[in-house]
């Protein structure tokens, strides 16, 4: 029996309406005969609300105390994920970073995961359960608590993939994969059936947020088959593996650009340091008006730095005019 490990977070875990929704979408993948191992987020703005909380209390938390009390938002959620699964006649057990265990290292909110027990989820597995993990964690060697920082539960994920040779790593989003642009912020942008893990490192750290770029790059050190998709009955998704589609140019992204007033808008691609694109692109901005203060090349991204303000208007004459 294959196994596949299936990430949800927090917007997906957010009431008891989602968190019965994605226990379909899990019972449906356990029905299909596959192994599952869920990895979960805290719910909703639970961290945002446990860090306000920290801070009524001290401007400068203690950085162990704030990463056990941020943990327990991930362990509710896998709480209930288990019971949301129990609910549909699914035997499932939650687990948090010490059961497991999954082993970590670095600082406190910001930690790496070093090595992953397999014993009790294997035995958990071969019982019939769907086994729902707390995200975001590991364990130290001193046996405290330590969070993985930003992207944290998708890095829980991707890691326990690898550990246990999972078919796929299915991450669940608010957006049906991964698309050539913000579909929020680029009407004409498409989604992409399949991104190399270079183009999804390279997005990802230009700005786009489908994915943290510590997760793509774990996911291609240890050669982890991802799929990103929502959870929609009829999402497809995007395959995320060791090659993506054959285009000149595989996405435009943006992101803010410091203190200043500017913001960078990248392309990514590997045509995207050719002159015919940069052209392309400066030409675009050109038309709509827009002023390209800097310009940046690199291997397979070009960034050009605009006025903040006309960064989205930035992004969809750009992306209209080099994405095929």
């Amino acid at each position: 029996m294959s196994l596949i490990v299936q990430k949800f977070g927090g917007s997906s875990v957010a009431d008891a309406e989602k968190l019965l929704h994605i226990a379909h979408i899990t019972k449906e993948t356990r029905g299909a005969g596959h192994d599952v191992i869920v990895v979960v987020s805290a719910q909703g703005d639970a961290t945002d609300r446990l860090i306000r909380q920290a801070r009524e209390l001290a401007a400068d938390p203690s950085a162990r105390e704030l990463d056990a009390l941020l943990a327990t938002g991930e362990q509710a959620s896998a709480a209930l994920t288990a019971m949301a699964l129990m609910s549909l006649g699914v035997d499932a057990v939650s687990l948090g970073a010490w059961q497991l265990p999954i082993r970590a290292d670095g600082a406190y909110g910001d930690a790496r995961v070093t090595e992953i027990g397999t014993e009790r989820v294997a035995r958990e597995l071969d019982a019939g359960r769907v086994v729902v993990c707390a995200g975001f964690q590991g364990v130290g060697a001193n046996g405290d608590v330590y969070t993985l920082g930003r992207g944290g539960s998708d890095y829980s994920a991707v890691a326990l993939a690898d550990a246990f040779r999972a078919e796929v790593c299915r991450i669940y989003t608010d957006v049906d994969g991964v698309y050539t642009a913000d579909p929020r912020v680029c009407p004409t942008a498409r989604r992409l059936s399949r991104v190399s893990y270079e183009d999804m490192v390279a997005l990802s750290r230009a700005g786009a947020r489908v994915l943290h770029d510590k997760c793509a790059v774990l996911a291609q050190e240890r050669g982890v088959a991802l799929e990103v998709r929502s959870c929609a009955p009829d999402s497809v998704g995007t395959r995320v593996g060791a090659e993506g589609e054959k285009r000149a140019v595989t996405g435009v992204t943006q992101r803010a650009g410091g203190a200043d007033a500017f913001a960078a808008v990248t392309l990514v691609g590997g045509a995207v340091p050719s002159l015919c694109v940069q052209k392309k692109a400066l030409l675009a901005l050109d038309a709509a008006g827009i002023a390209a203060r800097g310009v940046d090349a690199s291997a397979r991204s070009l960034t050009l730095y605009v006025d903040r303000a006309r960064a989205d208007e930035a992004v969809r004459a750009v992306h209209d005019a080099v994405v095929d």
